[in-house]
């Protein structure tokens, strides 16, 4: 029966959280914890009101809408003493930070540490209860950066690593926060099952990362692979299309124009032409489209992080081919799935014939993803536990700070 009182509306800022990013990884992430804070909200009996704070790619269509959605682009500008993101941050009842993914370490920069250290102290000094949602966590080997991130975890409501090696790292920096082991929330990334229009038809997916291929951000291979990937991928293409009955489909996760060296489509495009037997997908207008073609796939072989996760949580067998940490604390560490391609150990020929050999054992590769199928909800479920907490923790210090308030108006 509706009792007719009207539930208590809460205020979320999700931190580094994209409504259009090109990067359909940051994508998956902000769609996925706006479901699971949905969930975590409606078990709080509140009614969630998101404010997507982050950066914003020009020219982009937003993937990510809602009536009760908006979002403020993080700039220098904003960022400034008395600027949009700190008089936003007033009108919050708690921030989500989930740091890009993979942003909060020292690895990428000065500049892009500075802005994801700022934005969290500005939260902590405004008063607002801050949560590190699923997330890589470091590395850390720079100073100041170390003792910085240290500073600011100290201070967080709760800090969620998405995998093992992230878990000790915030645990060593931060020993009184409640630190705890979550998982990659994209695996709760919404889709529509694809079905196949030939099923005689062996579909492998190919998604070739335009960061790898390129060597990098700044061409000298600076992940330190030890695979030619630009070799192994194009020696696999040619593999997969002497095979019979496979059709081999390029896809991309990643659409850059800002840093062209970053674009999977520009590589996607030279390959096809290079071998126009395989398939140039079209790009996907959000990152549930991206999945839920990737679903109807039989085998992909992926250097994107989140295209793996979605092929994971579909149920597709598939290879990753890891360029960091974050892959192999997932992947191996947190889900004890050893079919990945290292960033060292393997060479060029070492790694095609086991993608390859992969390939062939796809059946036992599906059987084998399927057996965390039950840990993975799990950890989503302690990870929307934590949120309820959080958002009940959240709106009882508002109710509080108000009726201080109420009472010191009434002693005046």
């Amino acid at each position: 029966m509706d009792s007719g009182v009207a539930p208590i509306t809460i205020s979320i800022g999700l931190l580094w959280h994209s409504v259009n990013s090109g990067n359909l990884g940051v994508g998956a992430l902000t769609v996925s914890n706006i479901a699971l804070a949905r969930r975590a909200a409606a078990a709080a009996g509140l009614e969630p009101r998101f404010h997507i704070l982050g950066f914003v790619d020009p020219a982009v269509p937003h993937y990510v809408s809602g009536p009760d959605i908006d979002d403020l682009a993080i700039n220098t500008r904003a960022m400034l003493p008395g600027g949009t993101y700190w008089r936003t941050l007033a009108d919050l009842d708690c921030v989500l930070d989930i740091g890009g993914g993979d942003s909060f370490a020292d690895i990428y920069g000065l500049k892009r540490f500075g802005f994801l250290w700022l934005s969290k102290i500005m939260a902590i000094a405004r008063r607002v209860p801050l949560g590190l949602s699923p997330q890589t966590i470091g590395p850390f080997n720079r100073q100041p950066q170390t003792f910085l991130a240290a500073h600011a975890m100290q201070r967080a409501a709760f800090v969620m690593a998405r995998d093992p090696l992230s878990l000790d790292v915030a645990r060593r920096m931060a020993p009184e926060t409640p630190v705890s082991q979550a998982v990659d929330v994209a695996f709760a990334l919404p889709f529509e099952s694809r079905q196949k229009a030939n099923a005689t038809v062996v579909e492998v997916g190919l998604n070739v990362s335009g960061l790898l291929f390129n060597g990098g951000y700044s061409g000298a291979n600076e992940f330190g692979m030890q695979v030619d990937y630009a070799a192994y991928t194009r020696r696999l293409i040619a593999a997969l299309l002497e095979r019979p009955n496979v059709s081999v489909k390029l896809i991309c996760h990643v659409n850059s124009d800002v840093l062209p060296q970053d674009d999977d489509g520009r590589v996607a495009d030279r390959l096809a032409t290079e071998f126009p037997e395989a398939e140039r997908v079209p790009n996907f207008t959000s990152p549930s489209a991206a999945k839920s073609y990737i679903s109807g796939l039989d085998f992909l072989v992926a250097g994107r992080m989140h295209a793996c996760i979605a092929a994971y949580s579909s149920g597709v067998a598939v290879v990753p081919v890891a360029y960091s940490r974050k892959f192999i604390g997932l992947f191996e560490g947190l889900l004890g799935y050893p079919h990945i391609v290292p960033v060292t150990g393997l060479d060029t020929d070492t790694a095609l014939k086991f993608t390859l050999d992969s390939f062939d054992d796809r059946e036992k590769l599906r059987a084998d993803l399927a057996h965390s199928r039950g840990e993975i909800d799990a950890l989503l479920d302690n990870y929307c536990a934590e949120l309820t907490d959080l958002f009940l923790k959240a709106i009882k210090k508002n109710v509080d700070e108000r009726a201080l308030v109420d009472a010191e108006l009434e002693k005046s």
